[in-house]
């Protein structure tokens, strides 16, 4: 008994830090399999922060409105190609 102090070595710390990386990691592989399943769930095409409120289908085509509206006569030649250039069309 006379070489035991009763201290904390370096062989446990050493086993104690590799005990918490592998916590560490075990929730790390956690976290990420979450986000994947998360991400899996919501589609491939579907945006990050989840799509429009609802989750209806994406609005209609702006340009395609235009050509109505230049269509029924609701605005003239100017306007229509005005628009149309602000839109890239």
């Amino acid at each position: 008994m006379d070489g035991f102090r009763g201290g904390f070595g370096i062989a446990e710390l050493f086993w104690v830090l590799i005990w918490a990386s592998f916590v560490v990691l075990v929730l790390l592989l956690l976290v990420l399999a979450i986000r994947w399943f998360l991400r899996a769930e919501r589609g491939p095409g579907s945006p990050p922060g989840g799509g429009p409120p609802g989750g209806g289908p994406p609005g209609p085509d702006p340009l395609a409105i235009l050509r109505e509206r230049y269509a029924r006569g609701e605005i003239d030649d100017e306007e229509f190609e005005r628009r149309r250039k602000m839109l890239g069309g």
